[in-house]
């Protein structure tokens, strides 16, 4: 396991990469049929001298055997591919056995020749994992080099030729493998970060809408009632243009935050709040300057006051409602019905927010009754220097 979360070992510095199959291909490389081509070309240089001296020299038992063991051999080699199907996990392990022991058998009827045996090498470092493929490759080079001093041999440049080819086709094997986790990787990222995007764009359009809807649906039913009423229509009008503003604003806010433009000002969202509470016929006890919030909270702060506001207007039934600001801290109280705080997207969405620079939200019933919303950072998150993320949390606006 990686000692850093999210960290992808593609190399040997793994117990689990040790034992692991080679990954399922990505597209690239070549496909099992076209494989066949280069296989072909690969094993002839085996298999063309051996038919040349069968039809030259005639034709022998012994030489039947070893051109029945090169012709399967070879067929093994072309067609290794086909046994790389994770449904058919057992085959290909039967299978790489089998080659090697061909392998080898060809190398002592064949004068000790170990040249052979590297198409048998080869295919174990691709169809094994790497400490089986290890295992196998070094026991057969092994076996080798005991025949050839037990014959008396005294020439080893073959079998350090062959030792060093089956070496580079292992490390080979192993950066395709590496290749092909870090491109499955880098899709889980390409569908991570869309998932992302997707969150955060519903996230802002529902901190949008779910405010600006909620005032504009208090103020056109007060221009409503006024109307009805018929004792001001000057105040009706300008509920109405206050609508037609709104609306337009919250238009040029979805444009900016589909172009990742859009910021939350704490200022502006206590002015809107002002208007909204306003409109609702909420008595609204807000701060007259916000100077006092640290820069580098004023933004989020701005979301948690839109939030509390929205759901005053929206469930509380409260009739006043307080702001208080500090330097590192906020807190939205009203005096309506209270009750069980209810996670829903809107605060799941503001814990999200507020644990990204190392803040906390809570949401509680005070002893007079009503709701009280509180974020509060700690002074030393800001000192460390939290970083916020690079895509915003998920959640919403309730």
């Amino acid at each position: 396991m990686s000692d850093y979360p999210g960290r992808v070992e593609t190399g040997l510095n793994s117990r689990e990469n040790w034992w692991a199959d080679m990954p399922p291909r990505t597209g690239r490389g070549p496909r099992p049929r076209r494989w066949v081509l280069f296989g072909l070309a690969f094993i002839g240089p085996s298999l063309v001298p051996a038919a040349v001296d069968l039809a030259t020299d005639g034709v022998t038992g012994k030489e039947l055997v070893i051109a029945a063991l090169l012709l399967f051999y070879g067929s093994c080699y072309v067609l290794f591919p086909l046994s790389l199907r994770p449904s058919r996990r057992k085959l290909t392990y039967v299978f790489s056995v089998v080659m090697l022991l061909i392998g080898l058998t060809l190398v002592f009827l064949h004068g000790n020749n170990p040249y052979i045996l590297i198409y048998a090498t080869a295919v174990l470092a691709f169809t094994l994992p790497p400490a089986w493929a290890l295992i196998l490759d070094a026991g057969a080079l092994l076996v080798v080099l005991a025949v050839h001093l037990v014959i008396g041999k005294d020439d080893f440049g073959d079998l350090v030729a062959v030792t060093s080819i089956t070496a580079a086709m292992f490390f080979m094997a192993n950066l395709v493998r590496a290749v092909r986790k870090l491109e499955a990787a880098n899709r889980e990222i390409a569908t991570l970060a869309v998932a992302g995007e997707r969150e955060r764009l519903a996230r802002d359009l529902h901190d949008i809408l779910g405010h600006s809807l909620t005032t504009i649906t208090v103020k056109a039913g007060l221009a409503r009632r006024i109307l009805e009423s018929g004792k001001d229509d000057t105040r009706a009008l300008q509920e109405i243009r206050e609508v037609e503003s709104l609306t337009r604003s919250a238009l040029s806010d979805i444009r900016a935050t589909v172009s990742e433009y859009r910021e939350v000002s704490l200022p502006a969202e206590v002015a809107g709040a002002r208007a909204a509470l306003r409109a609702a016929e909420i008595d609204a006890d807000l701060p007259h300057a916000v100077d006092d919030v640290d820069p580098a909270l004023q933004r989020i702060f701005g979301y948690v006051l839109r939030e509390a506001v929205t759901n005053v207007i929206r469930h509380s039934g409260a009739k006043r409602v307080k702001v208080r600001l500090g330097k590192t801290w906020l807190e939205v109280e009203d005096d309506g019905e209270g009750g069980e705080a209810m996670e829903g997207n809107g605060l799941r969405g503001l814990t999200e927010r507020l644990d990204a620079v190392g803040g906390t939200l809570t949401a509680t019933t005070p002893p007079g009754g009503g709701w009280l919303v509180r974020a509060d950072v700690p002074e030393s998150a800001l000192r460390s220097g939290v970083p916020a993320p690079l895509s915003e949390p998920a959640g919403g606006c309730a």
